[in-house]
């Protein structure tokens, strides 16, 4: 069946740090993906926000998007997400400001409720993170209201912020977050591509109850998968052992950086079977180019989403350029019908 909907698509980097690779290297390849993902078509390049972990260097996420808008050109930058409750609205307000003068349009404000970290280290960073949690909608108005120029009026202002024009998106990986973004009329994005399990309720929500605003006026949506694909299954298979130890890690609360890939194991394909495994990785789309594609048409089908933002833990970085490359042909690919509509009857 042919595709009517031309469906973007989009990088969800962490800046993971591999072992034995520096953080300068590791922003480096950063900078390097955001070049390529420029030069394939993709959207936007949104870094996430995590604390405390070894295995993750997007803490500073306003800083790192600056420097990677600053080695790119067209592409969208933007944050997946500002995890709101660890900060002030006001100085979200005005850090968003300051890359919207100095990026015009091309910054994207993603903003979540989750801590990105464990619970002893978002008190660090928070002492009174949970009742700002709970003022999650309230906080999105604050933000929205220091980027209008009414704003001029009132005592507390962010003057960087007032006029500026930045898109907003709220992320969620349950029901809550997409009543919220229903309400508000803002983009809804799912993190489908580690908590899968109530992406087509919450996708249902935002849809029946999508009240249209001055930002937006009809749904939009966007869902996150993990890809590692490359030219061969095996190949694909051999490099996808580092992202599956990555997540063992995480859901045993043994951090550690993403390891060097090994030969798939008959450990860690009993591992990647584990029904909590499964649960996790639903969306990980691993095989060579027809592998992937046919999941990826799967799950567009299935969700009906706007776009997919992608996510690829992949230890060395040519294996890593390789993957987001095989996934750009398959999205030119998939979008290709879209084209045949002026010659249809």
């Amino acid at each position: 069946m042919p595709n009517y909907k031309n469906i973007n698509y989009s990088v969800l980097e962490l800046a993971v740090v591999g072992q034995d690779i520096p953080h300068t290297e590791v922003f480096e390849n950063s900078v390097e993906l955001a070049n390529l993902a420029e030069s394939l078509g993709y959207k936007r390049f949104w870094l996430a926000e995590h604390h405390n972990m070894v295995s993750i260097a997007s803490s500073a996420t306003t800083v790192l998007m600056s420097h990677i808008a600053s080695k790119t050109s067209t592409i969208r930058i933007g944050s997946g997400g500002i995890m709101l409750p660890n900060h002030s609205p006001l100085i979200v307000a005005e850090q968003f400001g300051t890359l919207g003068s100095l990026y015009p349009g091309r910054i994207d404000m993603g903003l979540g409720r989750a801590p990105g970290t464990d619970q002893v280290t978002a008190h660090a960073i928070r002492s009174d993170r949970m009742n700002s949690v709970f003022k999650f909608p309230h906080e999105i108005d604050e933000i929205q209201r220091y980027f209008k120029n009414e704003n001029k009026n009132t005592k507390v202002r962010a003057t960087v912020a007032e006029g500026i024009e930045i898109p907003m998106y709220v992320l969620g990986s349950s029901t809550d977050s997409a009543h919220v973004a229903a309400e508000k009329g803002l983009p809804y994005v799912f993190a489908s591509h580690f908590a899968p399990s109530q992406l087509f309720q919450a996708m249902e929500i935002y849809y029946k109850e999508f009240q249209p605003s001055e930002y937006l006026d009809k749904p939009y949506s966007i869902a996150g998968i993990n890809v590692v694909a490359a030219d061969d299954f095996d190949e694909a298979e051999k490099i996808s052992t580092s992202s599956l130890k990555m997540m063992l890690g995480v859901m045993t609360g043994n951090l550690d950086y993403l390891q060097k890939p090994q030969e798939m194991s008959p450990e860690l394909k009993e591992l990647r079977e584990n029904p909590a495994f499964e649960r996790m990785l639903k969306y990980s789309f691993v095989g060579d180019k027809q592998t992937v594609k046919e999941k990826t048409e799967g799950f567009l089908k299935q969700t009906g989403v706007d776009e997919v933002i992608v996510a690829s833990h992949i230890y060395h970085q040519e294996d890593r350029l390789r993957s987001f490359r095989i996934f750009s042909e398959i999205m030119e690919e998939i979008n290709q019908p879209v084209e045949a509509n002026i010659k249809l009857p």
